[in-house]
């Protein structure tokens, strides 16, 4: 879940209106009866331990999976800023405004809604430390936008 959550932040930070488009895809995606409002997708990536508001409850694997799709086709929705945000990073001496303002983005978020005394949140936070998994985040969702991104999205989460 936790890995799961950080996508879901990752991408909430490329779109400013993430929570909102979220739900709508979950429409789209005909999800209403697993995630029927935005209260139930907080409540679900509230099982996140790393979370200010972390919550222990037994998330059903119907939820889990309907939270990868929504994952996996809200990445492949926003893959054109997913590449320039990639693209940023391999050329950062050129060009590192995508990448900086990602970047800069997602500790705003990480700050507001993690608990910041935890170790794994501190991690995150430590630039000595992050730009190696900001990466790999942003690479998992790069890997979505095939047909099959939600199985190869599911099947990384449920073996990492």
């Amino acid at each position: 879940m936790q890995r799961l959550d950080l996508l879901l932040l990752a991408l909430e930070t490329i779109d400013l209106n993430g929570a909102e488009s979220l739900y709508s895809l979950s429409g789209k995606l005909k999800l209403n009866e697993v995630l029927p409002n935005k209260v139930t997708i907080w409540k679900l990536r509230n099982n996140n331990p790393m979370r200010n508001s972390f919550n222990n409850n037994n998330i059903k694997f119907e939820e889990f999976e309907a939270l990868i799709k929504l994952t996996a086709e809200m990445g492949k929705f926003l893959y054109p800023y997913i590449r320039q945000i990639l693209q940023s990073r391999d050329d950062f001496n050129r060009n590192p405004k995508e990448w900086n303002e990602f970047k800069s983005r997602y500790i705003e978020l990480i700050s507001e809604r993690f608990n910041t005394n935890s170790m794994r949140v501190k991690r995150l936070l430590d630039p000595n430390y992050n730009d190696e998994v900001f990466i790999k985040i942003i690479l998992t969702l790069a890997f979505c936008i095939s047909d099959d991104g939600f199985l190869k999205l599911k099947t990384t989460l449920l073996n990492y």
